[in-house]
C-alpha cells in the first residue's frame, strides 16, 4: 500500500464505495479509542465559538428501517426500541468557519493534509480545472471518484480551490480521526449512531425522512441530493452540485438542519452488520471493536438509482482515516 493511500472498491457491491470511497492507509488504525459516550477534555485555552446552536434530545424511539428500503449488507434491521439519556446535539454540521477556528487555535493537520491526498467527486473538478493535473488515479468500478493530490478541507477540489465562498458550508475531507480531534478541542464528542438517528428523526415516528415519507413537498426539494442521471447529468433542481450551506433547507422538528443529504456525518460507533440483533436497549454505543466507523445521513451524491442512503434509518461506514469531498460531521455534548 502506498503512503498516499489507495481508493478501494471494498463494499462496492452494496454501494459503500459509491457513497464515499474507502481509503486504505499505510498507517495502522488504533481500535483502542475512548468510549463513544465519553466527553473528552477541552484543549482550547479559550471557550470555543460555534456557528451552530445546541438543542436537547433524548428519550425513547424505534430505531431502524420500518419499510425494508435498506441494503441488506447495511444491517438496518431489525427495528428495535432504544432509550437514550438526554444529550445536546448541534443544529448543523461543523462548518468551514468552525473548523478554521480549530486549526488556527491548534495548528492541527488533517489526515488528508498529512498524507497529501483525498477523494474528490470528478464532476466537481469542472469548477477547478487546474486540479486535473493533480489527479493520481480513479477508483476501479466507480470512476466518478478520483484521488487528487493536495485536496483537503481548505482546498476541497485540490490545488487552486478555496473555501472563501463556502465559509458557512459543512467542512469536508474530514476523517473520523480529524473529527475526534475537533471534538476533543471543543469539549464535544461525536454522536452515537442511536443519538444521531433519534435527533435526525426530529420527533417523527416511523418516517423515511426528517419531514415525512415523501421525498418532495409540494414539488419542492427538502434536501441536497442528486437529481438527474447519476453520474452523468445533475439537473441541479435543488440548486447545488456540491455542498449546500449548513443551514439551507428547512430544519426538522428538533431544529436540526440537513440531517439527510449534503454531507455524510461521522458517528462514534464501530460498524457491524448484525449489531441491531443484539444491541442493548439503553444508550447503545456500538460494537467494542471493528475496522470501519458508522457514517449517517447520505450526501449530495445520493440517488435512488444506486444509493438511497439519505433516509434517517440508513447506515453506511468507512475506515476511520478515509476522507472525501462529501464527508463531514456533527457534534454533541452532555446535556446542561
Amino acid at each position: 500500500m502506498t503512503e498516499t493511500g489507495d481508493l478501494s472498491t471494498a463494499g462496492a457491491q452494496n454501494g459503500h464505495s459509491c457513497c464515499a470511497p474507502a481509503t486504505s492507509r499505510a498507517e495502522a488504525v488504533d481500535s483502542h479509542v475512548s468510549h463513544p459516550g465519553a466527553d473528552p477534555a477541552v484543549n482550547s485555552e479559550s471557550e470555543p465559538e460555534f456557528s451552530f446552536d445546541f438543542v436537547t434530545a433524548g428519550g425513547t424511539f424505534d430505531m431502524g428501517d420500518p419499510f425494508g428500503d435498506g441494503h441488506p449488507a447495511d444491517g438496518e434491521g431489525p427495528r428495535h426500541r432504544v432509550n437514550l439519556t438526554e444529550f445536546e446535539i448541534a443544529t448543523t454540521s461543523v462548518t468551514n468557519d468552525d473548523f478554521a477556528r480549530f486549526v488556527a487555535d491548534t495548528g492541527f493537520v488533517t489526515t488528508a493534509e498529512r498524507l497529501g491526498t483525498s477523494a474528490v467527486f470528478a464532476m466537481l473538478l469542472e469548477t477547478n480545472p487546474g486540479a486535473e493535473a493533480h489527479i493520481l488515479g480513479q477508483a476501479p468500478g466507480v470512476p466518478w471518484w478520483v484521488e487528487v493530490s493536495g485536496a483537503n478541507w481548505a482546498a476541497p477540489e485540490g490545488p487552486g480551490s478555496t473555501i472563501d465562498n463556502r465559509r458557512d458550508h459543512p467542512v469536508v475531507h474530514i476523517s473520523w480521526d480529524d473529527a475526534q480531534a475537533y471534538c476533543a478541542w471543543s469539549g464535544t464528542r461525536l454522536p452515537s449512531e442511536a443519538e444521531w438517528e433519534l435527533a435526525a428523526r426530529g420527533g417523527l415516528k416511523g418516517r423515511r425522512y426528517p419531514w415525512g415519507n415523501r421525498l418532495l413537498t409540494d414539488g419542492e426539494w427538502n434536501c441536497n441530493i442528486w437529481q438527474g442521471e447519476f453520474p452523468r447529468t445533475n439537473t441541479l433542481d435543488d440548486g447545488f452540485i456540491g455542498t449546500a450551506p449548513a443551514r439551507h433547507f428547512a430544519p426538522n422538528g428538533l431544529g436540526l438542519f440537513n440531517t439527510v443529504g449534503n454531507v455524510w456525518e461521522w458517528c462514534a460507533d464501530w460498524f457491524t452488520r448484525d449489531y441491531y440483533q443484539h444491541s442493548p436497549q439503553s444508550d447503545p454505543q456500538g460494537p467494542d471493536i471493528g475496522d470501519k466507523r458508522i457514517m449517517r445521513g447520505g450526501s449530495f451524491l445520493c440517488h435512488d438509482s444506486y444509493c438511497n442512503r439519505y433516509r434517517v434509518a440508513a447506515r453506511s461506514s468507512n475506515t476511520p482515516d478515509s476522507s472525501a469531498s462529501n464527508i463531514g460531521f456533527r457534534a454533541v455534548r452532555k446535556a446542561h
